[in-house]
């Protein structure tokens, strides 16, 4: 009998009849079959595994699929929050313009009998040799070679040089090539305005022909004259900064700075008809 133990044999075989034994007592507990319960119990393990790793999967399934809602979502939200900034936009340039157009009411209640075409600079031309803008109104608008270009609060901004159907090019009061009559608005003395070289790029313009006996002093204002029909009168020109007597002690010439903001100004308004 001791050898018999002592053999694996052995060990197995009393091994086995207690397995037996005990699955004999829990199929008659439970009512299952030993053969199923031990398969339940060997595979359970892997079952658990299976279905983890599928409500992994699951989950991610999932995650992405919100991910990309999400996505569509935040692009959704972008272009309507590009939309509404358009309507501020819009909004903000509807209010500038009326704006412009409350202050020009002041100057076409003075001129009724004015008619104007309201235009965007385009573009700018700032050289050694003069100083041009180019506006977004042509012939389209009834606009000429000569017409005068003021800011919305009647100040004067230059004169059409060149019209295209849809654009002008405007020489600025800068420009060396502008010449126009004005006139000091206090003492009513008729002078010459015009443009120069070394003045313009200072935003400055040189006031000629001053008379001998005229009382001038800084800070008076220089208007168009109107004289010859060939601009409007009372476009305020600029306002004097210095009075300085001429090389030869007789003649004098003065310094204006101009009224229009002419480097910075992007809304303008052409006079196309004027009494």
């Amino acid at each position: 009998m001791k050898g018999f133990f002592r053999d694996n044999g052995g060990l197995l075989v009393v091994a086995a009849l207690l397995l037996a034994a005990l699955l004999a007592i829990v199929s008659a507990i439970s009512g299952v079959n030993p053969i199923t319960n031990v398969v339940r119990i060997l595979t359970n393990p892997v079952g658990s595994v299976t279905s983890g790793m599928a409500d992994w999967f699951q989950g991610q399934k999932d995650r992405l699929t919100g991910y990309d809602a999400l996505l569509a979502e935040n692009e959704e939200l972008k272009e309507q929050l590009a939309q509404m900034e358009e309507q501020v936009r819009e909004s903000q340039d509807a209010l500038r313009e009326n704006e412009r157009l409350q202050e020009l009411l002041g100057v076409a209640r003075e001129h009724p009998d004015w008619t104007y075409a309201s235009a965007t600079v385009t573009q700018r031309s700032t050289t050694n040799w003069g100083d041009q803008i180019t506006l977004n109104v042509g012939s389209n608008e009834d606009v000429a070679a000569g017409d005068c270009v003021i800011d919305q609060y009647g100040s004067l901004v230059g004169v059409v040089e060149d019209v295209g159907s849809t654009w002008c090019l405007v020489s600025t009061v800068l420009d060396p090539g502008l010449e126009l009559g004005v006139r000091v608005s206090r003492t009513d003395d008729s002078a010459m305005a015009q443009g120069d070289f070394a003045l313009m790029g200072e935003g400055r313009l040189k006031l000629t022909y001053i008379p001998q006996n005229a009382q001038l002093v800084t800070g008076d204002q220089v208007t168009t004259s109107g004289l010859g029909d060939k601009y409007p009168g009372g476009l305020l020109v600029g306002k004097i900064e210095s009075i300085q007597t001429e090389a030869d002690g007789i003649s004098r010439t003065g310094v204006l700075l101009p009224s229009a903001d002419v480097e910075n100004i992007r809304y303008a308004y052409v006079i196309t008809n004027f009494a």
